[in-house]
């Protein structure tokens, strides 16, 4: 438990503090019992929980991109690449500025109107849950996979387009669109209110982004949490990923399922979560508690994740009212964030199980 977190309790009493052990993977929040939680808005923030130098999952993938919205059609000369991030390109030598997934000004839309993959696309086309203007294909006739989808797309009334696999890659704004690119309405937007209400009786079970910017770690974390039932995702409208391409690429469909919420300001937010009686669990290199005896996952909980080499911002952390971390044995001392998020939104799904 970190230092100077007096106890307490609320519904009964806070559950037994799991005493963490160190040198979990930065970036891993984990639980930590035994904060005391008062009721707000008379909760109090705990001194000292909110300075740390423990990374979030550590660094992402490496590509340094900064995702976020902006024009995402057709190549630009590079005149006019104005927000080009150093490295987004990935080295194939023969890509446009569009196809710079990470970086400001890859989607024009910003809200995943752009998706490529063959999973991300035939997901979209199951869920039915937005309308798709427009699939294009490169010669399904020779592969199974996109013949499916030009199946689905048929009997969803989406218009078709078969083009040559050079107009597909022209038009990309990933590294490998896998021969197939739909055009569809936004992402739905939700308030943080919203995600409130999961329906069926559930406890709310919501994951928050802090600053992660790496679009494929954005994805990833989306499509692990979707997987173990989380019911909603937060993330910040500034400093913080997005729906680029490269996002909804990687969450493989689950965009197309889990509620997404963008706020101004993840420490008001986690306020006014924490306010509707939800835990907030910081996942953290230096959470005093084991994420393994997280006894508070049954009941309403927001897991926050921090930035790829930062980890947790300090206001976002002194906000969290426990923060654990997730044991390592090995001589390494982080984890990527999205291999952080996975393993922490599984354990939350083991004790609700």
């Amino acid at each position: 438990m970190s230092p100077g977190r007096p106890g307490g309790g609320r519904r009964g009493g806070r559950p037994d503090g799991a005493g963490g052990r160190r040198g979990t993977p930065r970036g891993q929040g984990g639980s930590g019992a035994g904060s005391g939680r008062s009721q707000p808005p008379g909760r109090q923030r705990h001194p000292g929980a909110g300075q740390g130098s423990g990374r979030q999952g550590g660094a992402g993938p490496g590509s340094g991109r900064q995702p976020g919205a902006g024009q995402g059609s057709g190549r630009q000369p590079a005149s006019r690449r104005s927000g080009h991030q150093p490295g987004a390109d990935r080295g194939s030598g023969r890509q446009p500025a569009s196809r710079q997934a990470g970086r400001p000004g890859a989607d024009s839309t910003g809200a995943g109107q752009h998706v490529e993959g063959r999973q991300a696309v035939r997901e979209l086309l199951r869920a039915g849950r937005r309308a798709v203007r427009q699939v294009l294909l490169a010669d399904p006739g020779r592969s199974e996979p996109l013949a499916d989808i030009a199946d689905l797309a048929e009997q969803a009334g989406v218009a078709v387009r078969i083009v040559g696999r050079e107009q597909i890659d022209a038009m990309a704004l990933t590294d490998a669109p896998q021969g197939v690119i739909a055009l569809a309405a936004p992402v739905p937007e939700h308030e943080l209110a919203d995600l409130l209400e999961t329906g069926g009786g559930a406890a709310p079970f919501l994951v928050v982004l802090d600053g992660v910017t790496d679009p494929h770690n954005v994805g990833a974390v989306m499509r692990s949490a979707l997987c173990a039932g989380a019911t909603g995702m937060v993330l910040g409208r500034h400093r913080s990923g997005h729906l680029t391409p490269a996002a909804v690429k990687a969450a493989a469909g689950a965009v197309e399922h889990l509620p997404l919420a963008t706020v101004t300001g993840i420490p008001a937010a986690l306020a006014t979560l924490a306010g509707a009686g939800v835990w907030t669990v910081g996942l953290d290199a230096g959470g005093a508690a084991s994420l393994w005896d997280l006894t508070v996952a049954t009941e309403p909980v927001a897991l926050v994740l921090g930035a790829e080499g930062r980890g947790l911002s300090p206001l976002v952390r002194q906000r969290c009212e426990i923060v654990a971390s997730i044991p390592l044995t090995g001589p390494l001392d982080s984890l990527n964030v999205s291999a952080a998020a996975a393993l922490a939104c599984f354990e939350i799904a083991r004790r609700r199980a």
